[in-house]
């Protein structure tokens, strides 16, 4: 995505912002190819009533209301939607990080503003200070998003939160099943045992770097071999279970 222009309304302060990346996509990109000629297929958009290829100025976007009836929108109707109000980041109200589950969290973008704006530097400072993420709303092209503006070291990073009815959780636990006193303390244990820190830089994408060694191999004639996986015994018996892993784990 292009740096995006906005601005973070903090009460009456307004303050200059761009909305930038900061994931990139690690995926490697394979293209499509027909197995005969072995050259790319062409993704043709087609209507099977006129017969005919139709191209993207021809497109208009329908919404089927019952079965093969639909009303259409234009840019122009969508654009009438929507309040100036959501092309700023509007600050709804602070709140406390651990509130929110992580879950709802979609995708991450750095704010960046003018390293100079008293307004913009008050307002990392305070939220550092009094501990908060700030709970905002605004549209993100053609996207309206609730999200929350928190620090990352001195970085203002903007995460966009999925909303409650895009989030799908069977919140019935069940309290029907028995865990005994030892089950617990065992389980505690091997807890402790495999505690640890997130730590980022360590934790690499695996199966991309197959994919990428794989690519090096065919491209010198060598065969592709099959990974082998780690052998991992299987106990039935819960707390032998919970005994055995306790020992492998230390």
């Amino acid at each position: 995505m292009a740096k995006v222009k906005s601005s973070i309304s903090f009460g009456l302060i307004n303050i200059p912002v761009e909305i930038n990346n900061v994931v990139r996509n690690n995926d490697t990109y394979f293209n499509q190819l027909h197995n005969k000629c072995m050259h790319t297929i062409k993704h043709i958009k087609y209507c099977p009533i006129c017969k005919e290829e139709v191209n993207s100025n021809d497109l208009v976007k329908g919404y089927e209301y019952q079965n093969d009836e639909y009303i259409t929108f234009t840019d122009e109707e969508f654009d009438l939607l929507k309040s100036d109000d959501e092309k700023i980041i509007e600050i709804v109200s602070f709140i406390n990080l651990k509130e929110i589950d992580p879950v709802y969290f979609q995708k991450s973008y750095e704010l960046s503003s003018d390293k100079n704006s008293k307004a913009y530097v008050l307002l990392k400072k305070a939220m550092k200070k009094s501990g908060k993420v700030a709970l905002i709303k605004t549209v993100i092209r053609q996207k309206f998003y609730y999200a929350i503006l928190r620090l990352n070291d001195e970085s203002m990073i903007m995460t966009t939160l999925y909303f409650d009815e895009e989030v799908n959780i069977d919140d019935k636990a069940d309290e029907t099943v028995s865990i005994s006193d030892k089950e617990m303390e065992l389980a505690l244990k091997l807890i402790d045992t495999l505690k640890g820190k997130f730590e980022p830089d360590k934790y690499k994408d695996e199966y991309q770097d197959r994919i990428k060694d794989a690519i090096d191999k065919k491209i010198s004639g060598k065969k592709i071999k099959k990974v082998k996986g780690k052998s991992k015994r299987s106990v039935s018996d819960l707390m032998k279970a919970l005994e055995e892993s306790l020992k492998d784990a230390k």
